[in-house]
């Protein structure tokens, strides 16, 4: 685990802002900001945030080496579907007593 103060730095050697590392990695950027209320975060984005570091220090684009890889948008979690507000309505439980 990284601490979110680490990780904000990281971003910054990056020249990067929470809102940019969240389209490079194709997260909601009030996800990643979200982890700052917990103070730390998951091993997966402070590796990226370091890599992208580390490359940028050495002279490397890291953008167009993640550009390599196609993001696929995330998937809604939740009982919503496409179009409808908070999913479909619960049915109605005949729960006589």
């Amino acid at each position: 685990m990284m601490v979110y103060a680490e990780f904000l730095e990281e971003l910054d050697r990056a020249g990067l802002s929470v809102r940019a590392f969240a389209e490079l990695t194709g997260m909601n950027p009030n996800s990643i900001s979200n982890y700052a209320r917990a103070g730390e975060l998951p091993t997966h984005l402070a590796l990226i945030a370091v890599l992208v570091g580390e490359v940028r220090a050495l002279g490397g684009d890291f953008r167009r080496a993640m550009a390599k890889v196609e993001r696929a948008p995330k998937k809604p979690r939740g009982g919503a579907r496409l179009g409808h507000f908070g999913g479909d309505r619960q049915t109605n439980l005949d729960l006589k007593s």
